[in-house]
């Protein structure tokens, strides 16, 4: 699989490693600074977003996984599409929900996949959460409460991770008897290189029950990233066949 990667930060780098050993070729990276912290291989080429997007090695990408900022997210993906190539979009805090509603070409599009979270782990804390918010939505006497640590690096504010967990509690409410909204305090907090913390907390009286998710690194994250994309570049392709 031929992969473009648009970041191409700690988390880009993340990515074409994981890929490389998966036995992708990396065709494409896109960065408007990179970072000196890591210094080119050999032949590596690095395209501003103005010449990557109009490059003949973008175009023949299979997939681009795009990790970069809430400024810059849908513009990178309408211009991928633009170019024939699917997007596995992994940058949160860019309001995802409101633009996805606001504008149909990103509605449950057949060459985007966004997650708030690709880590395998992840998304089995999130089952976890929704089993346990399910057990919980007939349980009055428990509030909830969201806590998610990250590194001081990270734009948005709360972690679209954190986002997601509220929500998932918030429907099993609505699902029940009660039917309100529960509207779920997150704590953020920013320090030194922390890849991600995620608690989430039922107190009551009596008792209280913590689940906690912490990411060691972002090996998890990459790994996930690429996963999706193989998924949506064999959608693709079995579309095409």
């Amino acid at each position: 699989m031929k992969i473009a990667i648009i970041g191409y930060g700690k988390m880009g780098h993340m990515i074409e490693e994981i890929a490389l050993e998966r036995g992708h070729e990396i065709v494409c990276r896109i960065d408007t600074n990179p970072s000196p912290t890591f210094p080119l291989k050999e032949g590596v080429r690095v395209f501003t977003p103005e010449e990557g997007f109009e490059s003949d090695e973008f175009k023949s990408a299979d997939v681009a996984i795009e990790f970069t900022t809430p400024t810059t997210a849908k513009d990178n993906i309408l211009r991928a599409w633009a170019r024939g190539v699917p997007v596995v979009c992994g940058t949160t805090g860019w309001q995802a929900q409101v633009l996805l509603d606001e504008d149909r070409r990103l509605h449950d599009h057949p060459m985007l996949i966004w997650k708030s979270n690709y880590s395998v782990g992840v998304n089995i804390f999130f089952e976890l959460n929704k089993q346990l918010a399910s057990a919980m939505a007939t349980q009055p006497q428990y509030t909830p409460s969201i806590v998610e640590t990250h590194h001081i690096h990270k734009l948005d504010k709360p972690s679209g991770t954190a986002k997601t967990l509220a929500e998932q509690i918030d429907a099993m409410y609505r699902g029940t008897m009660y039917n309100v909204r529960r509207d779920i305090p997150i704590e953020s907090i920013r320090e030194g290189e922390v890849p991600g913390t995620h608690t989430v907390t039922w107190d009551s009286e009596e008792d209280t029950i913590v689940i906690t998710h912490i990411a060691k690194g972002r090996k998890g994250f990459a790994l996930g990233a690429v996963l999706a994309a193989e998924e949506i570049a064999n959608m693709q392709h079995s579309n095409l066949v």
